[in-house]
């Protein structure tokens, strides 16, 4: 069928299973081939075609809330919603959202970019639902690599606990960007492979009511029979003891398994659980034969070979180089270890895993535990390093204030992606890390100018007995400068002049550094002499240099790729403040107060005026009028 046509789902509502395959096969070729050219999360969106078809056929949406937990894997739900005739926009800018997004569709009833929500919304929904007294169902779909999460298992333990009506879709794929560790993914592996149990129970309770009572004995043997069942057939019944029907393991790419067992759990009271085992990157080959998730989310690619199109930048990622630090220093210190949730692969710490296994720890999606745990090992003379993005970072605040900074404890948080991360927007832009880690006493913060710097700060931070320390670099590849042999150490709180000025003052550091650099060569050539400082210790301030800049009484500029509210440029302020420099004219560029949506980071930045050009402006706007030149 012709797919731009779509307006809504209810067209499912009278299509058989031959046409559902079809629509199937309609939809993989659509995908693959629009994502070849904008890039995206093909490997999650391939897998649950099947799935979300017969979600929808069986479910009213929007009056039934389907709720998709993480949201990377709801492109397939937003062709069947009418929006397939926006993909080649998708996650560019102003265009299609690369997840659920309200303003896009009345069918995207929860808005989400980070995992294990999906539980916690859907029981609000619910109990909304009983408040309010409608007939409607409410389906949260959350994967096998989001259970781990701990507020999903605190909404399953009240879900469980109050018996609310609800069908919890499991889309199990064995991965979430990374194949899954821990416990719970063993759980799932026993029952992935124990066969279907709930018809075979249904079965015995049938047989069992046609026994007739003879006394008590029999009676009661019979229900131990009947209630240990499950740990006969499935080893581990978690689902059932946390109070929830299990339905399952079912194959989520059978149309007659699926809606077979979607209209069972539609029928049922309270909580049910339906274990639908997927296939991520079905029905594309280079997707399907991924086992360490380079296909989860990918840029443009070949659809006919598969083949990533890769920037022509080659200078290494900032992840591959700070990793790598990493592992040189631990060949020489045994205390060093590496921590990440479930993010081996986009730390690059898949060298690091191989050379120290004993010493490389994935915890899967607990950003929570993993904070904690680096501050347990801390605690026994360990040096771990905390690998992890800032937008997941700040998922483990209380634990990174509780537990690392309240104890003042040596671990080193490498906060990845920070500043504007581009096509996946809003739910991933790493700009609030400066803000949030800023207010608490003991942390260092610190960001390079180039790769360079960069490791020898990674060096610095191991060096560092004196408390937590955080490393912020961006998301893609450095600038390609040459790298000294020799590692060495920064001085904690100690800022460098990149150029000298007298006219104006630029402070700013990382990202931000080579458009305040055009900036003040723009400016030079109009007669203003701008200097421009490398402020690459964020937590502290370098005071003595700070004085020295305020003491001049010219304008002071902070530019920064971080929120303006509570962030570098605040700080300068408050110094100020503090030491009798509030008649200095200091103005801030950096990110406003809202939240930034998709596109290039280039374009994002133009957007909010983040630019070599609006630098120039805002100087010249300080300027005292006779300094101004045309």
């Amino acid at each position: 069928m012709d797919l731009l046509s779509i307006k809504d789902p209810s067209f499912l509502k009278t299509m058989n299973k031959e046409e559902l395959q079809q629509l199937s096969q309609e939809i993989r070729e659509f995908l693959i081939e629009k994502l070849s050219w904008t890039g995206g999360h093909i490997g999650p969106n391939l897998g649950v075609v099947e799935l979300t078809i017969a979600l929808h056929k069986c479910f009213d949406s929007p009056k039934d809330k389907i709720i998709w937990d993480v949201g990377h894997q709801s492109y397939v739900h937003k062709i069947l919603t009418g929006r397939a005739d926006q993909f080649g926009s998708l996650r560019q800018y102003k265009g299609l959202c690369g997840f659920p997004k309200m303003s896009e569709s009345e069918h995207d009833v929860w808005e989400t970019g980070h995992s294990s929500t999906s539980l916690s919304a859907a029981m609000g929904m619910a109990i909304a639902r009983d408040v309010k007294k409608v007939d409607s169902h409410v389906i949260p779909v959350i994967g096998d690599g989001a259970l781990t999460g701990g507020m999903a298992l605190e909404a399953l333990n009240h879900i469980g606990d109050s018996q609310t009506n609800m069908t919890v879709i499991l889309n199990d794929n064995e991965m979430s960007i990374a194949p899954n560790v821990g416990a719970l993914n063993n759980v799932l592996g026993k029952l992935r492979t124990a066969g279907k149990y709930q018809w075979v129970k249904d079965e015995l309770e049938y047989l069992l009511k046609k026994i007739p009572a003879v006394g008590g004995k029999l009676a009661s043997t019979a229900e131990r029979v009947k209630d240990s069942l499950k740990y006969l057939l499935v080893s581990g019944m978690f689902f059932e003891e946390m109070g929830f029907t299990y339905l399952g393991p079912i194959d989520g790419h059978n149309f007659d398994e699926l809606l077979e067992n979607i209209q069972y759990a539609k029928k049922m009271e309270g909580p049910v659980l339906l274990h639908v085992i997927t296939k991520k990157g079905k029905g594309f080959s280079p997707a399907e034969d991924d086992k360490v998730g380079t296909w989860h989310g990918t840029g443009p690619y070949k659809m006919e070979t598969g083949d990533l199109i890769k920037p022509v930048n080659t200078a290494p990622a900032w992840s591959a180089l700070v990793s790598e630090t990493v592992r040189k220093l631990a060949r020489e210190d045994q205390r060093i270890v590496a921590v990440t949730p479930a993010m081996p692969v986009g730390s690059k710490l898949e060298k690091f895993a191989e050379e120290f296994p004993e010493r490389m720890f994935d915890v899967g999606i607990a950003e929570q535990h993993a904070a904690t745990m680096a501050a347990g090992l801390a605690t026994q003379g360990m040096k771990p390093f905390l690998a992890i993005y800032s937008t997941f970072l700040q998922r483990a605040y209380d634990q990174v204030l509780h537990d690392i900074c309240r104890q003042n404890l040596n671990v080193f948080i490498g906060i990845d992606r920070a500043g504007l991360v581009g096509a996946d927007g809003e739910t991933h832009q790493g700009v609030f890390d400066i803000a949030f880690l800023r207010s608490l006493p003991n942390m260092v913060i610190m960001m390079p100018k180039d790769e360079n710097e960069g490791q020898h700060m990674v060096y610095t931070a191991n060096q560092y007995d004196e408390g937590p320390i955080a490393m912020r670099f961006p998301r893609g590849n450095g600038y390609g400068v040459p790298m000294d042999e020799q590692f060495r150490k920064i001085p904690i709180g100690s800022w460098e002049v990149l150029k000298e000025g007298s006219t104006a003052t630029i402070l700013t550091f990382g990202t931000t550094i080579p458009m305040s650099m055009e900036a003040a060569y723009q400016l030079e050539k109009q007669g203003v002499s701008v200097q421009v400082i490398n402020a690459r210790f964020i937590k502290p301030l370098d005071h003595e240099m700070l004085e020295k800049v305020l003491s001049t009484g010219t304008p002071i500029l902070t530019v920064e790729e971080a929120v303006l509210e509570g962030g570098f440029g605040s700080a300068v302020l408050e110094f100020a403040h503090d030491h009798g420099y509030s008649n200095t004219s200091i103005g801030r560029i950096g990110i406003p107060d809202r939240f930034i949506e998709h596109g290039s980071v280039k374009e994002l930045w133009n957007e909010i005026g983040l630019t070599s050009d609006h630098i120039v402006n805002k100087i010249k706007s300080m300027l005292p009028a006779k300094k101004k030149r045309a």
